[in-house]
């Protein structure tokens, strides 16, 4: 992978909500097909961070850019055809069929009272069909289960044809096998059409996956960020959880998996 120039940038970001700061002083960049992961535990404002960035709140200090530009004054639909966004959950409860929610993604593309024309709906065919959803696609929303419901959501971000993706525990609800689908779709997102990811997870080795760097917070500071290999080491996930844990390499070193060292002895 090679990055291009910075394509967001965060400066000195301090976040969280009026008179209770969560996040002091955060800095890190993001390059067009770079995934950077973040971890941290509960509670560490991983989530407000990413609302933050997306102009849902306000920061309380700091500058925010995309292509060097602060984003500070940009209207919603700018923000909608910059970034895309994957919530812990969200998509409502009305019961519209999977289609219809992956096609909501094309909402920035058109007026407001416009019907989705035949680009949007190949847009949103080929996000379901990259999410391995074909067969939901009839489907009402609020019937598939919660982790089919969690890759309608990504494919409707998808479908939004973003230049920022931004997942906030995309994997939380799935099963084994939607995990690895989504991770190598994000992977395989970020280099074919050159996204720029932010994602969290509470799995460390999930970056060892998906992931060109890693940013770990604790105490509402940036912790660490670098390489998977670099960063998610015994000591630093003991200063991040609290736990003891042992970081074993797999498949020729190119994964590893992280065993808690009570389960070695």
């Amino acid at each position: 992978m090679v990055v291009s120039a910075p394509r967001l940038t965060v400066e000195d970001l301090s976040y969280g909500y009026p008179g209770h700061v969560v996040g002091h002083r955060i800095s890190f960049t993001v390059g067009a097909g770079e995934v950077l992961c973040v971890l941290g535990r509960n509670g560490e404002g991983k989530s407000t961070l990413f609302k933050t960035i997306l102009g849902l709140l306000p920061p309380r200090a700091g500058t925010l850019r995309v292509d060097g530009e602060p984003t500070v004054g940009w209207n919603p639909r700018r923000r909608a055809l910059t970034f895309g966004y994957v919530p812990q959950n969200g998509g409502g409860t009305f019961p519209f069929t999977v289609a219809e929610l992956v096609l909501m993604g094309r909402t920035a593309h058109r007026g407001p009272f416009a019907a989705p024309s035949a680009a949007d709906r190949a847009a949103a065919d080929e996000a379901i069909a990259t999410l391995g959803i074909g067969h939901l696609a009839a489907r009402e929303w609020v019937r598939v289960s919660g982790g089919e419901r969690q890759l309608a959501l990504v494919a409707r971000a998808l479908a939004q044809e973003p230049r920022i993706l931004v997942l906030d525990e995309p994997t939380a609800s799935l099963d084994f096998g939607n995990q690895v689908r989504v991770l190598d779709a994000v992977r395989s997102l970020a280099q074919t059409r050159a996204l720029s990811v932010l994602l969290s997870t509470h799995h460390p080795e999930q970056a060892f996956a998906c992931a060109d760097r890693v940013a770990v917070l604790a105490g509402g500071e940036l912790l660490r960020i670098g390489a998977p290999a670099e960063v998610v080491t015994a000591e630093t996930l003991r200063a991040c959880y609290s736990v003891e844990v042992a970081v074993l390499p797999v498949a020729d070193d190119r994964y590893r998996v992280c065993v808690p060292r009570s389960y070695l002895s």
